[in-house]
């Protein structure tokens, strides 16, 4: 049963992007729904990110000892600064891992 569901559910997935992938097909979408669309990446990402980095052991940590607050601060002080997405994040992950090894 649990197969049957991820092939359907893979099956589903597949058919709903094929028809925005393929070039063939004529799907096009219009300026306020790919305007809509657009922010869906940045609300995605920092549905991943924000507990990450704000949340330890199921509560609110903004402290300084939040290894991942601190990285993520600089890392956003590094990408404005520098606006280069691979130095931002080689530096903020050998930071990160650099501090958790400090203090572990």
């Amino acid at each position: 049963m649990i197969t049957l569901t991820i092939c359907l559910m893979a099956c589903i997935i597949f058919l709903s992007r094929y028809g925005f992938l393929e070039p063939r097909l004529p799907i096009t979408l219009n300026a306020a729904t790919l305007r809509f669309l657009s922010y869906s990446a940045p609300a995605v990402l920092t549905a991943i990110w924000g507990p990450i980095v704000f949340v330890s052991e199921h509560e609110l940590n903004l402290n300084w000892q939040n290894h991942y607050l601190v990285c993520a601060v600089f890392a956003i002080v590094l990408a404005i600064t520098t606006r280069n997405t691979l130095l931002t994040t080689i530096v903020s992950m050998m930071l990160f891992f650099g501090l958790r090894a400090w203090y572990m």
